[in-house]
């Protein structure tokens, strides 16, 4: 089955324009429920059926699996068998009408105003290292973009002179404004600190590592973790906190949620939506714990 993993992966990449993160998450899942395929002796794509799903289903869950992580697996599962019957050859559906689990869903976690600013003043700014951090933890907080998105940025993709950020992500290319505080750090990381940590003259990368390659999204996430715990912010403080926290407060300072919908390059509005909710429930908690009569 390794040519229909092969395929699969060229046909999310090549048709489906998936992202690097998503295609890798699809192959990982589908590598697996091959390897289970394999261990109870089904050899052809087109031997299997929908007990056979809701068998491997099953067995992941009581391996310990959490609901949304079997709903993931079954998404997967039903992308690949989506390209099989599209592309290679005419079979049922075994995964079809199969109740996908409820997950529970957990409002995201963010930071206040006060807890933002404590963060970014970690970073010392007359250090080469400690001018690249301030520079991306002030740009990811300007713009809400995603960590992903972060490392991806080139110099070229900076227009310090407007203001303006071009950022690719799996949605397409956006156009976002970065705000005074995040220009000035970056044009001290640019000045003072890039040249420091790059070996080659010909990088592209804005922001590199201490051997002057592009940073890691894994890279990043340390540092961010790093700062949190020196600043003394109790929250778990992850890429998407400082991403939900750029969304809450311009909800919380009148922006409207297209606008923020387009900001953070949200397809659908409702996924934009949670914030209102979550802006409901704060004012609620706060009115709470601070009215008198509450």
């Amino acid at each position: 089955m390794q040519e229909l993993l092969d395929g699969f992966t060229a046909y999310l990449i090549d048709r489906k324009k998936k992202s690097r993160n998503t295609v890798m998450g699809y192959r990982s899942d589908i590598i697996k429920y091959i390897e289970y395929l394999n261990k109870i002796g089904i050899k052809k794509i087109s031997k299997t059926d929908k007990m056979t799903v809701v068998t491997y289903l099953l067995n992941t869950k009581k391996s310990g699996k959490s609901d949304a992580t079997v709903a993931r697996i079954l998404a997967s599962i039903r992308a690949f068998y989506s390209y099989i019957i599209g592309n290679v050859t005419k079979m049922e559906d075994p995964s079809e009408n199969i109740e996908i689990p409820r997950a529970e869903k957990k409002n995201p976690n963010f930071l206040t105003a006060k807890e933002v600013e404590i963060l970014l003043k970690e970073p010392s700014d007359f250090s080469p290292k400690g001018s690249r951090d301030k520079a991306m933890l002030e740009l990811l907080y300007a713009t809400g973009i995603k960590v992903s998105e972060l490392v991806e940025i080139n110099i070229d993709d900076i227009n310090l002179a407007h203001g303006l950020l071009r950022c690719k992500g799996s949605n397409g290319e956006r156009i976002l404004p970065i705000g005074r505080k995040a220009g000035a750090a970056i044009k001290n990381y640019l000045d003072f600190g890039r040249d420091k940590l790059t070996i080659n003259d010909s990088a592209k990368s804005l922001f590199v590592n201490r051997n002057g390659g592009k940073l890691s999204r894994q890279g990043f996430w340390k540092i961010l973790k790093h700062y949190g715990k020196s600043a003394g912010i109790s929250k778990d403080i992850t890429p998407y906190t400082i991403r939900h926290s750029f969304a809450m407060h311009l909800l919380e300072n009148g922006a409207d949620l297209e606008a923020i919908r387009q900001l953070l390059g949200h397809n659908d509005i409702t996924a934009t939506q949670v914030y209102e909710k979550m802006i409901d429930g704060h004012i609620r908690e706060v009115y709470k714990k601070t009215h008198p009569r509450a």
